[in-house]
């Protein structure tokens, strides 16, 4: 059970090391905004080319059908990977050895729905992936394994992420064996420790030239790349892909150079290095400097 691209190599990893997969369930193809194109899940995009049985339910709350497929079935295991449903209590005796979940934090810290993101924009040192059983609370049953992995200013989401997937893809496969064999501890997380990742919001996107560079770093790598950080001039909205931290004086929110090092808290400053006006391409900082009307001297304000 999977939808983004995250558990894309996870089911790839399964089937390509020979597990019997009977069916796989992710979310149903969402429509684009205008409505012209129906774009399926990435983890669709693979089962299909693998040919597996799909399912694409839009809800498992009090759906009879499912509950009598997945009865029938009789499986011995079920492993979620961002599913992105919660699934009900009454489901979870449905496979012999219960449903595992690969969350991808180090529980019990980061439960819920952006993990990644809301680690690397709290400048957390580490992140991992916990493997756990699903039980009815959220993120909340019981833990076999936890996998670490160093985390510094120059990743963003998206690699972090990558990187996570293919660590989950290799270690699933010893605590599947050991599930088999009956050998697998599973131990109470501590819920007094618990923090939640909330879903992101683009308003959270908004660059405030008042917080301190490692924060806005922070803000722009875990947002990396939706919906992003930004910033606001003269009516226009600026999304920046990739940055560093500089040491430069100038006012908050001040362009300081003509390569749109902007200057922030502390005397530091943060220097853009690739940036996507509105409605345009990326553009490499060189590039984009040549048209824009962002100089040295503006002030950006946090409106």
């Amino acid at each position: 059970m999977g939808t983004p691209l995250f558990a894309v190599p996870i089911l790839k990893s399964l089937y390509q090391n020979g597990y019997p997969i009977s069916v796989v369930y992710t979310q149903p193809p969402q429509k684009s905004h205008r409505g012209y194109k129906i774009n399926k899940s990435p983890v669709q995009g693979i089962s299909e080319t693998l040919n597996i049985d799909l399912r694409c339910p839009q809800s498992l709350k009090n759906n009879n059908e499912e509950y009598r497929f997945l009865k029938e079935m009789d499986a011995d295991l079920s492993i979620v990977v961002a599913y992105g449903q919660i699934i009900p209590k009454e489901f979870l005796s449905l496979t012999k050895k219960g449903f595992i979940n690969i969350h991808a934090s180090i529980l019990p810290k980061w439960r819920g729905a952006a993990p990644i993101q809301r680690s690397i924009m709290n400048l957390d040192e580490e992140t991992g992936i916990s493997i756990m059983k699903i039980n009815e609370k959220l993120d909340s049953g019981p833990i076999s394994n936890i996998y670490k992995i160093k985390l510094d200013q120059k990743l963003n989401a998206l690699e972090v992420s990558e990187k996570l997937s293919l660590l989950a893809a290799d270690k699933i496969l010893d605590n599947i064996e050991e599930i088999f064999d009956n050998e697998l501890n599973f131990i109470e997380q501590d819920h007094s420790k618990a923090t939640y990742a909330k879903k992101i919001t683009k308003s959270e996107g908004q660059i405030d030239w008042n917080n301190d560079a490692l924060k806005i770093i922070g803000q722009i790598n875990g947002l990396y790349p939706s919906p992003g950080a930004f910033f606001n001039f003269k009516g226009e909205r600026y999304k920046i892909l990739k940055a560093e931290i500089g040491n430069g004086i100038g006012k908050n929110g001040e362009v300081i150079t003509d390569n749109l090092e902007i200057a922030c808290r502390n005397e530091k400053t943060i220097k853009i290095l690739e940036i996507q006006r509105e409605g345009k391409k990326v553009q490499k900082i060189g590039e984009f400097m040549l048209g824009s009307q962002i100089k040295k001297g503006s002030v950006i304000s946090n409106v």
